[in-house]
């Protein structure tokens, strides 16, 4: 994880600390179970839970020599809590340990990353109703289409939002499973009551059918879906860039007091906020095909996930929650600039309004073919010439056999293309 793009809740969860306390946490389970079941002494729990402690710089001096971290973790413990060590870890394999307690700190991770994005939600739909009637120009391949609102545009990415919540709420209960069944997973050193027992109180389901380790295609859904919402969230960060360019100026991302633009041009404003999502988002995905890479590994497990592993859950996790919040950050404090969008609406001259002539038309019994092809012609004529639309349609011979003047107003009328507004906006919530 980078510091700069990685936020104090987050990185704390991800710490070194947190790592090993999980860890304790998973062998404490595994020991209240044994003792549950009778198979330890009843003192063996309380004396580890009040004599065990956690040295990370000890951890790492065993890990020198043993090159194995659990073997290094297991030992460092067992160095505090005497001759209990005997019962530590006892029937276990590493990847018990590591996946359950993996788990627990994804499950702490992607409970943030759900408040994030139900506080966006929120944000989204509050200014979806502020602008729900600010008229602004709808693109397709970014050539002007018809009339929307700014509003319609909010509330699209809002609808976004919560179906991301969705996928998130999905892609949780995937990884909300435990597994302490031992060496390949056969429960041969270590009663499966032991795992239920220990799930129940870490709050996890047991892994229906594990090998050695939790199959990998969890994580490669978990982290796929990280995937699909930060490509969304990089979708509304593109959308502000293009809104910002200068031929558009529609909206503009924050811009604080003192700041600079570029080292070399002081007139610049540039979208740097919404062009840093785009490419934070860029790394999230790339960690989508790691995890899908660690599917496939040897027979009942090699290692070859575990080193990936150790980067892409905090990057990903990190930096989807770091998107997250500055995505909000440039919502709550969004320009906006409805000269513009007036301006660009007309910036046509009443092209915009040509499907509405078009149907308009039909309905007077015209042929589709022939009035697309009157309605193209003048449309074309318009560009032309620089001369208005409606003016062309006013004096074509052809138009005016079927369409009166009055007709032809009511097509520029934009209340007419944004009267269906209203019931869409009730779907908000």
């Amino acid at each position: 994880m980078i510091p700069r793009y990685t936020r104090k809740e987050m990185a704390e969860i991800w710490s070194e600390e947190s790592k090993f306390k999980a860890y304790l946490d998973v062998e404490i389970a595994v020991l209240e179970a044994y003792e549950q079941l009778g198979l330890i002494p009843r003192d063996v729990v309380s004396h580890i839970k009040k004599n065990a402690k956690i040295d990370v710089k000890r951890i790492e001096e065993i890990e020198t020599i043993t090159n194995h971290d659990i073997i290094a973790f297991v030992e460092q413990i067992g160095e505090t809590i005497g001759e209990a060590s005997r019962y530590f870890h006892y029937g276990m394999t590493s990847s018990d340990l590591v996946d359950t307690a993996t788990n627990i700190l994804l499950i702490r991770a992607t409970n943030i990353l759900l408040e994030d994005l139900e506080t966006l939600s929120r944000t989204l739909k509050n200014k979806a109703l502020e602008y729900k009637n600010l008229v602004e120009i709808g693109r397709t391949h970014g050539v002007h289409a018809e009339p929307i609102t700014f509003g319609f545009k909010l509330a699209g990415w809002h609808f976004e939002v919560n179906r991301n919540i969705d996928r998130l709420k999905r892609a949780l209960s995937e990884i909300s499973v435990g597994k302490i069944s031992g060496a390949v997973g056969t429960y041969s050193n270590i009663d499966p009551e032991v795992e239920k027992i220990a799930c129940e109180k870490l709050g996890l389901e047991p892994e229906i059918f594990s090998t050695q380790i939790i199959p990998r295609d969890r994580y490669a859904f978990y982290i796929a879906t990280l995937g699909v919402i930060a490509s969304s969230f990089e979708k509304i960060a593109l959308q502000i860039r293009l809104l910002q360019q200068t031929e558009i100026n529609e909206a503009a991302e924050p811009f604080g007091k003192g700041q600079k633009g570029s080292s070399a041009m002081p007139h610049k404003r540039n979208p740097i906020l919404c062009e840093r999502i785009c490419g934070l988002a860029r790394v999230i995905r790339k960690n989508v095909i790691v995890a899908m890479e660690n599917i496939a590994l040897w027979h009942e497990r090699d290692i070859s996930h575990s080193s990936t592993e150790r980067i892409i859950f905090p990057e990903s996790t990190a930096l989807l929650d770091y998107i997250i919040n500055l995505t909000n950050r440039v919502l709550s404090e969004l320009e906006v600039f409805p000269d513009a969008m007036e301006s660009n609406i007309n910036l046509t001259r009443g092209l915009i309004f040509s499907q509405r002539v078009l149907l308009l038309l039909c309905e007077k019994g015209l042929p589709r073919k022939q009035a697309y092809e009157i309605v193209q012609r003048n449309a074309l004529k318009t560009k032309e010439e620089k001369r208005q639309f409606i003016e062309l349609l006013m004096g074509d011979s052809d138009v005016r056999k079927y369409l009166s003047e009055e007709d032809i107003k009511s097509c520029f009328d934009t209340r007419w293309y944004l009267r269906n507004v209203d019931p869409l906006f009730r779907k908000l919530k």
